[in-house]
C-alpha cells in the first residue's frame, strides 16, 4: 500500500509529495521545498520512516515545482527526472524565475538525471508509476499514475475544481483540453488525484463538478 505525505511549500503554495511503500523505497514528486524549514521537514520524515529516496520526479518544469531539486540532489544523490518537452524550462531556471516571477534564483541547479517519455515506467519498492503525457500547461507536462493503487499525481494539469493556466510561454489551451480528455480515458473514475496546488480530489468528482471536465 502506498503512503503519501504532502508538504505545501514555498511562496507559491506548491504541493510536494513523498511517496513510499513497505519496502521503504520512496519517490519525491515536484520538490518545491525552498525554505530551510521545508527541507528539514522532508529530511525528518525520511529519517523517521527510514526511507530511501530513489527517484526525484517532476510533473513539469516551472520554478515553483523544482525549487527543492538542488536540496534533494545534494542530500540524497538523485537528480530530477522530467519530460523532454520541458527541457527548455529545467535547463534555464534562473532566466525562467526572473522572467516569470521576477525572482533572482541562486540555489544549486542539478543536472537532469533522465528525460522521461510515455514509454518509461518508474519503479520503486513494489510499485510502479506509468507516465501520461499531458501538455497544455507546459509542453512537457506529465501525470504519474499508479494504476494498482488508483492514484495519480497531476501536477498543474488538473486541480480540484480547476485546471492549469495556459498563458505562460509554451502553454496551449487546445492541448490542455486534449490532455484532460486523455486523462478521462486512461484513469478509473475513482482514481485519487494529488495535484500541484490545492486539495486532493478524485477524477469522478471532477468529472461531475469541475466546469472544465464535466461530462
Amino acid at each position: 500500500m502506498l503512503k503519501i505525505q504532502k508538504y505545501v511549500c514555498n511562496m507559491f503554495g506548491e504541493n510536494t509529495y513523498v511517496v513510499w511503500d513497505d519496502t521503504r523505497e520512496c519517490v519525491i514528486i515536484d520538490c518545491g521545498a525552498f525554505y530551510p524549514e521545508e527541507h528539514a521537514a522532508i529530511e525528518n520524515l525520511i529519517k523517521s520512516e527510514s526511507l530511501k529516496p530513489v527517484h526525484l520526479l517532476c510533473t513539469h518544469g516551472h520554478i515553483d515545482h523544482v525549487m527543492g531539486n538542488g536540496f534533494v540532489s545534494l542530500t540524497y544523490g538523485i537528480n530530477p527526472e522530467i519530460h523532454a518537452g520541458d527541457e527548455y524550462l529545467i535547463t534555464n531556471l534562473r532566466d525562467q524565475a526572473r522572467s516569470m516571477v521576477g525572482m533572482d534564483y541562486a540555489d544549486y541547479i542539478p543536472p537532469v538525471g533522465k528525460y522521461l517519455s510515455e514509454t518509461d515506467v518508474i519503479s520503486f519498492g513494489s510499485h510502479t508509476l506509468e507516465i501520461i503525457h499531458t501538455p497544455g500547461h507546459t509542453p512537457g507536462g506529465i501525470v504519474f499514475h499508479c494504476k494498482e493503487e488508483k492514484v495519480a499525481f497531476t501536477g498543474d494539469t488538473l486541480f480540484n475544481m480547476s485546471v492549469g493556466r495556459t498563458d505562460f510561454p509554451g502553454g496551449s489551451w487546445m492541448q490542455l483540453m486534449d490532455s484532460l480528455k486523455r486523462m478521462k480515458d486512461r484513469l478509473a473514475p475513482e482514481t485519487a488525484l494529488y495535484s500541484g496546488h490545492g486539495n486532493q480530489t478524485t477524477l469522478e468528482y471532477e468529472m461531475k463538478w469541475n466546469p472544465y471536465l464535466k461530462n
